[in-house]
């Protein structure tokens, strides 16, 4: 019988409760854009979290089915933003409204070939901004009076940094022991 490997996490929640709390960070320059895919789809989507995640070890939705990928996507009030790089997908922000006012940032990165170009940064400042004025695109919910998000020691290595000089604040902190498990990349058998 073989053990789990487990690996200590420290989860970080982080907050802003005022648009003016933003701080944006520098555009990164030509052939950068970032568009909302306002179609619901599960494969785009399902693509961007495994590209994103797969060397950070994002697993929580890998095993949902479609109609579930399908049923998040479509909520009132659930916006993703792609940034592209001359017409490639360099990474994405997903939006969700809680109905309280509060607006989390469900998912945010960058494809690994993205990282280190500023455009993490570009994308983050436009995800935020979306999130202030997420109750003007969606009819009945209520108006942002806050946006979070949380983050985690298993997250990149500039993560917390992007997220501090966006001015987010630090609310809550945790730890906890969780199953080492391997991503399988952007899709099952690729090399990781």
């Amino acid at each position: 019988m073989s053990s789990v490997e487990t690996v200590t996490v420290t989860t970080w929640y982080l907050e802003q409760t005022s648009p003016a709390d933003l701080r944006p960070a520098a555009e990164p320059g030509e052939g950068i854009r970032i568009v909302r895919a306002e179609v619901p789809s599960p494969e785009f989507s399902r693509y961007l979290y495994a590209s994103v995640g797969a060397d950070i070890r994002w697993t929580d939705r890998l095993a949902m089915p479609y109609a579930q990928w399908q049923e998040l996507l479509a909520r009132p009030g659930t916006e993703t933003w792609v940034a592209y790089d001359r017409g490639t997908p360099a990474g994405f922000v997903e939006l969700y409204a809680h109905g309280d006012g509060a607006v989390e940032i469900m998912y945010f990165g960058l494809i690994p070939a993205f990282r280190g170009r500023r455009i993490g940064g570009h994308l983050l400042t436009h995800g935020v901004r979306r999130a202030w004025d997420l109750a003007d695109r969606t009819p009945g919910l209520a108006a942002t009076g806050r946006v979070w998000l949380h983050t985690c020691s298993k997250d990149g290595a500039h993560a917390m940094d992007n997220y501090l000089s966006r001015g987010f604040r630090l609310f809550r902190t945790e730890t906890a022991e969780e199953a080492d498990v391997p991503t399988p990349g952007p899709w099952p058998g690729a090399a990781g």
